[in-house]
């Protein structure tokens, strides 16, 4: 069996934690920033984990991760 390739867009995108959850980036914080609240900024800029259901596609894309 060959090598499975990882997909390069994964990995730059979502990191995996130590118990094997996957950290995500929150959207909507790169541009047309003006017109949101700092609030809304600040609470963008926080990490968010993957839910549940997106969980299997992700370990899909990065097979060596886990």
């Amino acid at each position: 069996m060959p090598k499975v390739k990882t997909k390069s867009g994964a990995k730059k995108r979502f990191k995996i934690t130590g118990t094997g959850k996957v950290k995500r980036k929150r959207a909507y914080k790169n541009h047309i920033l003006t017109k949101k609240e700092t609030k809304q900024k600040r609470r963008l800029t926080a990490k968010a984990l993957v839910r549940k259901e997106d969980l299997a596609n992700i370990k899909l894309m990065l097979p060596y991760a886990v």
